[in-house]
């Protein structure tokens, strides 16, 4: 798991009093969230891949969606939901935001620069979480422009309406239970009894009224899918979610607390090992991660979860062959494939960069704005004698960071450099034109 800054306090402000978030990437929880949004995705017309799914490490509960197809998780939502119906409803439901065309319309409705302001910062928060750029995800600033950004996000009642309606034409297309929505809405019910600035976000931008209850409560009376159980696997991948975001953003002291020695799940082991590691207790930790590998030896989470281990433990080259069976086990996660490029190079190891190269390469076709994965390769390309493609890399790495200059100087040389054929050549001179266009903007604005 990876935490990105992303979101901060404005500098007014004390730490104090506003906490920094964070955006955060894991393999297994953005999958969980997307294998049990697939299907209401598909209900929906759209086409699951161009879904995101970005999450903040932020305590209260709260999703939303904004400029697009863009769906973020609070880790708070996540770790609450009591089952994954109560999940997926919610999904259900923001995507009924998107399908009912609500975004388009609140856009065209804004009428003052500051909550423009909030949404272009909000879009470049998730290009700073899916390139790693620092930079680039700073920028967010919350806090002082609270309101701003609830005024972005919240919708009237007959969107929230129509956005039930939807939500409840998905679930009985993809033959699931509304009975977790209902719930949901019996959660947020209770925070309505609370002040505003005691409020969780989700009732402050999705207002919940009788009648919104009243439907949901009457279709899952009347849905004849309503009583259906969710697949096992299924709740064991929710435990597990719940396990290890909990165990990743909580005090280690914590996790062991609610994850006793005496409970042998999973979901538990999993958690204490986590804790562990984060203590850090390799002598623990190992040990229990081992364990959960011998019994389930096909799952990669377990064993991408030894290689970070390994690795944050200067054990580079230990982590190695841990990352390479994730990768053998879920070849088309390019989080992991990440992971395992940037131990290669780390081990210093020239008879391992080609490797890294060819792990790093699948990176980022799979996943093309991560300028993290184009940074890691760059540095193999260079490793390895090859000038040429390390340029090109670092022109797509400074692109998405939004340093256009850079941007043009490395596609410039990587131009002289390279075969004047083919996808990258073409691909420079894409990158030389956004570069220029950039360019001529930012004299236009002065």
């Amino acid at each position: 798991m990876t935490f990105l800054l992303a979101l901060a306090s404005p500098p007014a402000l004390a730490q104090s009093q506003q906490p920094r978030r964070q955006f955060i990437r894991d393999a297994e929880v953005e999958n969980t969230i997307r294998i049990f949004g697939t299907p209401i995705f598909r209900a929906a017309g759209l086409d699951p891949a161009a879904i995101r799914i970005l999450l903040i490490n932020d305590q209260t509960l709260n999703a939303f969606v904004a400029g697009g197809q863009n769906i973020f998780f609070h880790t708070g939502l996540l770790i609450r939901s009591e089952n994954p119906g109560q999940l997926i409803g919610v999904m259900a439901h923001e995507t009924g935001h998107i399908a009912g065309g609500h975004l388009i319309r609140n856009a065209d409705a804004m009428s003052n620069a500051s909550t423009e302001a909030i949404l272009a910062m909000l879009l470049g928060a998730a290009a700073g979480a899916a390139s790693r750029n620092g930079e680039a995800a700073g920028a967010i600033m919350m806090g002082g422009q609270d309101i701003a950004m609830r005024s972005l996000l919240a919708f009237s009642r007959s969107q929230e309406q129509q956005a039930d309606q939807m939500a409840m034409r998905f679930l009985d297309e993809t033959h699931e239970s509304a009975k977790g929505m209902l719930e949901f809405f019996e959660i947020l019910g209770d925070q309505e009894l609370l002040v505003s600035a005691r409020q969780d976000p989700y009732v402050r931008t999705h207002p919940l009224t009788r009648d919104r209850v009243a439907f949901v409560r009457e279709h899952v009376a009347l849905s004849s899918y309503s009583n259906l159980p969710w697949p096992p696997e299924w709740v064991e991948m929710h435990r597990r979610m719940k396990a290890k975001l909990f165990a990743f953003v909580e005090p280690p002291v914590k996790t062991f607390q609610r994850y006793k020695e005496t409970d042998t799940s999973i979901e538990a082991r999993y958690a204490r090992a986590i804790a562990a590691y984060r203590k850090p207790d390799l002598d623990t930790a190992l040990p229990l991660i081992d364990g959960l590998i011998k019994d389930r030896p096909k799952d990669p989470y377990f064993w991408e979860l030894k290689g970070q281990i390994l690795f944050e433990n200067a054990r580079g080259r230990e982590a190695i062959e841990p990352y390479r069976k994730a990768v053998e086990l879920l070849p088309g996660s390019a989080l992991i494939r990440l992971e395992l490029g940037q131990a290669e190079i780390e081990t210093e190891d020239p008879s391992l960069l080609q490797e890294a190269e060819n792990h790093l390469t699948v990176a980022v076709r799979l996943e093309p704005e991560d300028g993290f994965a184009w940074q890691q390769l760059a540095i193999a390309f260079g490793r390895d004698g090859k000038e040429g493609m390390a340029s090109y890399a670092l022109a797509e790495h400074f692109l998405l960071a939004g340093k256009t200059a850079e941007a043009e100087f490395h596609a410039t040389k990587a131009e002289q450099l390279l075969e004047k054929s083919g996808p990258i050549w073409l691909r420079i001179q894409d990158i030389k034109e956004q570069a220029m266009m950039d360019k001529y903007a930012k004299r236009g604005r002065r």
